[in-house]
C-alpha cells in the first residue's frame, strides 16, 4: 500500500486505524528535536519516580501538550518550577499510536527569567505599536452615562468589589453585566478573550471594563498577551483597562481606549458622580438665575433712566413747547403783517395827499378853468385859437361851451 504526495492512498481501499496511526507517528518522528515555549499548567512529581509529567499550555490559545522529562533534567534546569511559570524546553514530539495522543519528551528545561520576559514584552510592544494598535487617533471616548457596563474580572475579587461599589456609590442606578474569569495562570487569556466576545456582542453593553488587582510581573503576564491585545483592539465597544496599580503597565493598557490606574479609578471614569453632577446643575442654575436677575435689573435701570427724562416724564412738554413756538410765530407774523399794512397805509395816504395836491381838480376848485379846443387840445395861449373857434371850458363842477369872438 502506498500514498501519493498529497497524502491520499493510491488505491480506493480504506486504511486501518493502526496504519494511519503508524504513518502519523512516522511523520511526527521526522520533526526531530525542537524548542518549545509555553506556560506550565500542571506539574506531576510522583514520589520515588524518576519521570516528571508537565502540562504545557499555549498562553494565547486553548491548547496544551503533555511533557515527560527526567527529574534530574527538571532539577538541573528549573528546580523551583511552579505552575503558571513560563518555560522554554528542548523536546522531541512523540505520537503514541495506541492512544492516538501527542506528547513531548524533553531533555532540557529552562525557566524564563524576568529579564527575558521583559525583553519579550518590549519586543511585542514595539510590534503592536508599529501595527497601529496603540494609535491614539483610533481610541474612542466613553459615553457620559452608559446604560449597561460589562465587567471582566476575577470571581469575588477585590477588583470586582472596588468597581461595583464605587460605581454604585457614584451613580446608584448603574447596571453591570459581570463575567468572572481567571485573571492569572494558563487559562486566563482564553477566558478573558471569550468574555470580551460575549460582552462586545451584547448591544446593551456600552462600555467594557477589564479589572484586576495588583500583582507581580508574572501574575500580570496574561494582560500583555498578544492574543488579548488584538482581541481588545478588535472590540467595537469602548474598553477600559484597570489592571494592577498605577505603576503597572501591561500591554493591554496601551491598546484599550481608556487606561485606569486602578479598579477604583475605572469606576470614577465610567460613570459620573451623581452628587457632583447635582452640584454642577445647582451651580449652573444659580449662574443662570444671577444672569437673568442682572439682565432684568440692568434693563429696569435703563427703563428708569428713560422714564426719568423730561420727554417721557411729562410727554406733553414737547407738545406744549411746540404749541408755544407756533403761537409765538403766529404773533410775530401778525405783528409784522400789521406793521407792514400800517406802513403801506401811511404811504398810501401820503401818495393820495400828493396826488390831490397835484391834481388839476384841486386847481379847478380854487377857481381855475381848463380851456380846450374842439379837438381836446388844451389852450395855453391866445395865439392858439382864432375868432369863431369853439371852445370847451372845464370848471371844478361841470363845463361850459364858448366861442371866440376876438
Amino acid at each position: 500500500m502506498s500514498a501519493d504526495e498529497s497524502g491520499r492512498s493510491s488505491s480506493d481501499e480504506p486504511w486501518p486505524v493502526r496504519v494511519v496511526s503508524q504513518k502519523v507517528g512516522a511523520w511526527i518522528a521526522r520533526l526531530g528535536w525542537v524548542w518549545v515555549d509555553g506556560q506550565v499548567a500542571q506539574i506531576s512529581r510522583r514520589p520515588g519516580a524518576s519521570t516528571v509529567f508537565l502540562t504545557l499550555r499555549d498562553p494565547s490559545a486553548d491548547l496544551s501538550l503533555t511533557v515527560t522529562t527526567n527529574r534530574d533534567v527538571l532539577d538541573a534546569g528549573a528546580p523551583e518550577l511552579r505552575e503558571g511559570a513560563r518555560v522554554v524546553l528542548h523536546a522531541k514530539p512523540e505520537f503514541y499510536a495506541a492512544r492516538g495522543t501527542l506528547s513531548l519528551r524533553a531533555d532540557e528545561i529552562r525557566q524564563v527569567g524576568l529579564g527575558e520576559l521583559l525583553a519579550r514584552l518590549e519586543k511585542l510592544k514595539k510590534l503592536l505599536a508599529a501595527e497601529g494598535l496603540f494609535d491614539r487617533a483610533r481610541k474612542r471616548r466613553l459615553p457620559f452615562l452608559p446604560g449597561r457596563i460589562g465587567l471582566i474580572t476575577g470571581r469575588a475579587s477585590a477588583a470586582e468589589r472596588d468597581v461595583l461599589t464605587n460605581a454604585q456609590r457614584r451613580w446608584p442606578a448603574v447596571e453591570f453585566r459581570t463575567v468572572n474569569v481567571a485573571v492569572q495562570g494558563p487559562g486566563a487569556v482564553p477566558q478573558i478573550v471569550d468574555a470580551l466576545k460575549v460582552l462586545d456582542a451584547d448591544p446593551a453593553v456600552d462600555v467594557i471594563v477589564i479589572a484586576r488587582g495588583g500583582g507581580g510581573i508574572e501574575d500580570l503576564l496574561p494582560f500583555s498577551d498578544e492574543a488579548l491585545c488584538r482581541a481588545v483592539f478588535a472590540c467595537r465597544t469602548p474598553v477600559v483597562s484597570a489592571i494592577g496599580h498605577e505603576t503597572d503597565a501591561p500591554l493591554v493598557d496601551y491598546v484599550a481606549d481608556v487606561r485606569a490606574s486602578t479598579p477604583t479609578d475605572a469606576a470614577k471614569r465610567i460613570v459620573p458622580d451623581l452628587a457632583e453632577e447635582l452640584r454642577l446643575i445647582r451651580q449652573a442654575r444659580q449662574r443662570v438665575e444671577r444672569a437673568v436677575r442682572n439682565l432684568v435689573d440692568r434693563e429696569a435701570h435703563r427703563l428708569d433712566g428713560l422714564r426719568s427724562r423730561p420727554v417721557l416724564a411729562r410727554p406733553q412738554v414737547m407738545v406744549e413747547q411746540r404749541a408755544a413756538d407756533v403761537t409765538a410765530l403766529r404773533q410775530r407774523a401778525g405783528r409784522t403783517l400789521h406793521h407792514r399794512l400800517g406802513a403801506a397805509q401811511d404811504e398810501l395816504r401820503h401818495i393820495l395827499a400828493r396826488l390831490r395836491a397835484l391834481s388839476p381838480a384841486a386847481t379847478l376848485e380854487r377857481g381855475y378853468a381848463i380851456v380846450q379846443r374842439a379837438d381836446g387840445h388844451v389852450v395855453r395861449s391866445a395865439g392858439e385859437v382864432g375868432s369863431g373857434d369853439a371852445l370847451r371850458v372845464r370848471l371844478a363842477e361841470g363845463a361850459l361851451a364858448a366861442t371866440v369872438d376876438g
